[in-house]
């Protein structure tokens, strides 16, 4: 082995703490950065290049073939700007009835020949296309699940038509949740329907634009194919920008939470591969003089402080690398089961350009730091010691004396002023692990509030709905039987302890040019309490009025004030759109009503479960045992109500907020155990002769650990405030990855309890840190700390 590896192996081992330090700290920034980047890249790709492959369409248009014939809307697809077009293909919404899940749930089933070619070529994933009326080809997504063979009957349509599944295929831009020959559309749609209840029919007409990257381009596509249409001819419209985004949500949230951690992660590397290599050369001046001293060059010395980094930022890069491969597989699953993907990994650009970027960093930082110490002449590094210049901090040991303190005390609390530099490296640690659980502190107070208005779980007892089932007015057989919900509701007013309380009954429903089920649920009686947090707007007031998640009014291209119909079975139903809510579920695809708005398309409405607030100094236990001794004689029972659960999304966030923290904290804790391990190995000849003064293990003890201590409550004071500020622009920054906006009430989650602990926490991580050195002072001897040079 050469000279310079000699040298680098030996600094490498004789400096294990220093290796410890870079090593976790490279690790923690590559693994971060190798997730976020593969966040980045995959987030979008698989849709951009299956929509590419089959040349999906930029806008799918539902018209109402009452107000406007098949042959102009054909004519629409020579309109300006249109690259292609399909259709236009009889469309209807139905309601089908099956052995399986699913059955009940309206579908939106369109006549198409063939899978097409030009214009959203819908892409077969197994079995084959409907050949001859009786087939079906059910969509990837259906709400019944494919199965090939299997029976799917329509009893609400006039002969009660039943289709056999063929094939299963998938639509880039879900166009459809089926498709049938076009000769088997007559049977499903019933006689003088307008086209938007059940067994409505109309056409849906397919365009590519030849520009179609913004909305503002998709809606002038719109304005051109629209025009001079009749009024009210089309019935809803769906945008490809709005599916893409749809796909992309589930990893798009990760991203700015992960970019958080990966920025926070490199800046750690930087400042605490720069200190410990400062701290290397500083100490090490005299054995660099010997170096030059026995012929190394300068160059040499250079290569050798930086090998000396680099050897374990490599090894931390590596674990990094496969860290960040491990933390990516259970998200990357989740953007390929979002798609219909297996093939999703990170890619190994990624990994080249992070582990380019992290080495070169730590490169660059500790060619500056030993770049000093190549310049040194062999005199001057032979002469100069290791202690710090004399007087440096005098006037602050004086000024700490004067106060009230025990003597070791006030040698700890001086101790920084005479090495500035290395207590603001501490310091700097120190802020970046406190912003690190300032932010995660933060991060689960707001995932808990958006797992709370997700359950809308205020109500303190709840008895269950039956769920609904198959056809208008059906209910499932493995639930709650079916009971009038006005005798629920008296027996709960009867039963004391009683405050307040709702019903809420969930319907199934399509919307107008959007493809999939819509979950419309009807209040009697005021739910605003029930947990429904308020993004902006106000609560349902009056009959025709609903509120809406923000990704409902994201798809169907609406705003507070707008009107949309709503296809429920039986008859559609007009409802204005007056509040935003927060609801994430079934992609935020919900409407909520009053039930009285119902009451012409579903006076049968019965499938309510029935929600309660009881009275202050109320026994919850004794109130649902009351109340279900009423409720007995129709066979269902109330139960205390509680969060309804989590998502794989927040348990994920959660996971991944805490792992993270925890590496930055250890990596804090490490750079204040490195600057106060080599302040005391600088000092351990005084260490030794205030010993020999009288001084007690506990006493030296107490000076170490109150050298630290000023260090961290100033960077716990300062990092609070900035873990709020990065907490208060990566959560809605998350918001709006996954497609919603969050009230006030998810950001304002700190408290004044919890905030002081947290600048607490900065001494606690100084504390920590130097915890192992203050114990190897107080337990040297006397002699041998005076013999130490």
């Amino acid at each position: 082995m050469s000279a310079l590896g000699s040298v680098v192996r030996s600094g490498v081992r004789g400096r294990r703490v220093q290796t410890l330090v870079i090593a976790l700290a490279a690790l923690i920034a590559v693994a971060a950065s190798v997730l976020g980047g593969s966040l980045l890249v995959v987030s979008a790709a698989p849709f951009d290049d299956a929509f590419a492959r089959q040349r999906g369409a930029h806008l799918s248009v539902r018209f109402d073939e009452g107000r406007v014939e098949a042959g102009r809307l054909a004519a629409s697809g020579r309109a300006d700007g249109v690259s292609g077009a399909a259709g236009p293909f009889r469309t209807a919404t139905v309601v089908p009835r099956s052995d399986g899940p699913g059955s009940g749930w309206p579908m939106t089933v369109v006549g198409r020949g063939d899978p097409g070619r030009a214009v959203d070529e819908v892409e077969l994933v197994d079995g084959r296309w409907p050949a001859r009326p009786g087939e079906i080809a059910l969509a990837a997504g259906s709400p019944i699940p494919p199965v090939l063979g299997a029976s799917i009957a329509f009893p609400d349509l006039p002969g009660g038509p039943a289709l056999t599944v063929v094939g299963v295929a998938r639509s880039v831009t879900d166009t459809a949740d089926a498709w049938v020959v076009p000769s088997q559309m007559p049977a499903l749609t019933a006689p003088g329907d307008d086209g938007e209840g059940d067994g409505g029919g109309g056409y849906q007409m397919l365009y590519r634009f030849t520009e179609a990257a913004t909305a503002a381009q998709v809606s002038s596509g719109v304005a051109s194919v629209t025009a001079g249409l009749p009024r009210g001819a089309v019935l809803g419209r769906q945008s490809w920008l709005t599916v893409r985004e749809s796909v992309a949500r589930d990893t798009s949230v990760y991203v700015p939470f992960l970019v958080a951690f990966g920025a926070l992660g490199l800046v750690m590397s930087v400042l605490v591969v720069g200190n410990v290599v400062a701290s290397a050369v500083g100490t090490a001046t005299r054995r660099i003089g010997v170096l030059k001293a026995v012929g190394f060059t300068p160059g040499q010395v250079v290569r050798a402080y930086m090998g000396q980094a680099l050897v374990p930022a490599a090894a931390g890069t590596a674990l990094g690398v496969l860290t960040g491969h491990l933390l990516a597989v259970p998200i990357l699953a989740e953007a390929g089961e979002a798609y219909g993907t297996s093939s999703l990994g990170v890619a190994p650009w990624v990994d080249g350009v992070v582990v380019a970027g992290v080495l070169g960093l730590v490169a660059v930082t500790a060619w500056a730091r030993a770049w000093r110490a190549g310049r040194l002449r062999t005199v001057d590094a032979l002469a100069v010691g290791r202690a710090a210049p004399a007087g440096r901090g005098r006037r602050a040991a004086r000024a700490v004396g004067r106060l009230p303190l025990p003597q070791p005390v006030a040698l700890g609390l001086a101790r920084p002023f005479a090495r500035p530099a290395r207590a603001l490296a501490m310091g700097t640690a120190v802020l970046f692990g406190t912003v690190a659980v300032t932010f995660t502190v933060g991060m689960a107070g707001s995932l808990g509030r958006v797992m709370e208005a997700r359950a809308h779980d205020a109500a303190d007892v709840v008895v269950p709905g039956p769920r609904p089932g198959p056809g208008p007015g059906g209910a499932r057989s493995d639930g709650p039987p079916r009971v009038d919900p006005a005798l629920v509701a008296g027996a709960v007013e009867s039963t004391a302890g009683t405050a307040r309380h709702y019903a809420a009954a969930k319907l199934r429903a399509t919307v107008a040019g959007v493809s999939g089920i819509v979950d419309v649920v009807a209040f009697t009686g005021d739910a605003s309490w029930g947990g429904y947090a308020m993004v902006a707007g106000r609560w349902i007031e009056r009959p025709g009025e609903a509120v809406v998640p923000t990704p409902f009014l994201a798809a169907t291209g609406t705003r507070l004030g707008d009107t949309v119909t709503v296809n429920v079975p039986a008859s559609p139903v007009t409802v204005r759109i007056v509040g935003e809510v927060l609801d994430p579920r079934n992609d935020g695809r919900q409407v909520f009503t009053d039930a009285s708005t119902l009451a012409a398309a579903r006076p049968d409405l019965s499938e309510s479960s029935h929600h309660i607030a009881v009275r202050p100094g109320t026994d919850v236990s004794a109130y649902v045992g009351e109340l279900n001794g009423r409720l007995a004689q129709w066979g269902v029972a109330a139960r205390a109500g509680g969060s309804g659960g989590g998502s794989d999304m927040v348990l994920t966030l959660n996971a991944l907020s805490v792992s993270l923290t925890l590496m930055l904290v250890a990596v804090a804790a490490l750079g204040v155990l490195n600057g106060v391990l080599l302040d005391t190995r600088e000092r351990v000849r005084e260490i030794g002769v205030h010993k020999a003064l009288g001084m007690t293990p506990r006493q030296t003890l107490a000076t170490v650990l109150t050298s630290v201590a000023v260090t961290g409550l100033v960077a716990g004071a300062a990092g609070v405030p900035l873990g709020m500020l990065l907490h208060g622009w990566v959560v809605p920054t998350m918001g709006e990855g996954a497609g919603l906006r969050f009230p006030g009430s998810v950001l304002a989650v700190y408290h004044p309890a919890e905030v002081v602990p947290l600048a607490f926490g900065g001494l606690v991580v100084a504390g920590l840190g130097a915890l192992l050195p203050a114990g190897w002072a107080a337990g040297t001897r006397t002699a041998t700390a005076l013999r130490t040079e």
